[in-house]
């Protein structure tokens, strides 16, 4: 769990903005819900909800909690980032926007009311980035002699950060032994997943050189 940090110099900012706004008499709002978090893929819309009972005439803002950006102070966009927007349902639910969702948008975002002690409430959102072989390091086309060492390399990126595995095509155990060409007959598969999205695809070649030649395809596949 991220948790957010507050610096006074931003927060006193903040609350001095909205309080530009005189809030109503009448009792004190309450946020109804917790924000929750959010897992959302990288370049979709990601949506928090603040919502908060017998809000009256205060104010409601949204930052960013790691660094205090501030994004909005009730229904204006303060930011310059322009796939931020806020929206609210009679004043009610407050929700604030993410679209073309960035891995620099991971992180969390806090609700704020200004009331005399302000209150405030985080929400969490987790970017997620699909699984992507890394082609500068990870291995192309290999040649070698029979009882030889090879060494294939695959590398890959992601978030959350995938698992590489190693498997034959035919689904049975990789088991290389010296003269055992049995074993050496059937093309290797390794893929790339996490555990969000599908593997990454790619298909280098692979090739041994035997008495009899073989050859063998490591392929990228689901």
């Amino acid at each position: 769990m991220v948790h957010s940090l507050f610096l006074p110099k931003n927060t006193q900012r903040l609350k001095a903005l909205i309080d530009s706004c005189v809030p109503g008499e009448g009792g004190d709002p309450e946020f109804a819900f917790p924000i929750g978090n959010l897992t959302t893929p990288v370049g979709r819309e990601a949506v928090l909800s603040c919502t908060v009972n017998n809000l009256g005439k205060y104010k409601v803002g949204w930052l960013k909690a790691e660094d205090q950006t501030i994004l909005s102070l009730h229904t204006r966009v303060v930011t310059h980032n322009s796939r931020i927007s806020v929206t609210h349902d009679n004043q009610r639910t407050w929700r604030l926007h993410i679209r073309q969702l960035k891995v620099s948008d991971r992180g969390c975002y806090m609700c704020q009311i200004n009331t005399n002690i302000m209150k405030k409430q985080v929400g969490c959102i987790d970017v997620h980035v699909p699984p992507d072989i890394l082609n500068d390091e990870t291995s192309a086309d290999v040649s070698i002699q029979e009882g030889e060492n090879a060494t294939l390399i695959c590398k890959a990126a992601g978030h959350p950060e995938p698992r590489i595995t190693w498997r034959r095509e035919d689904g049975t155990h990789i088991l290389l032994r010296k003269n055992a060409r049995s074993d050496m007959s059937n093309p290797r598969v390794y893929d790339s997943r996490n555990a969000k999205t599908p593997s990454a695809i790619k298909r280098p070649m692979e090739q041994l050189y035997l008495p009899h030649l073989k050859r063998l395809n490591p392929l990228y596949k689901p």
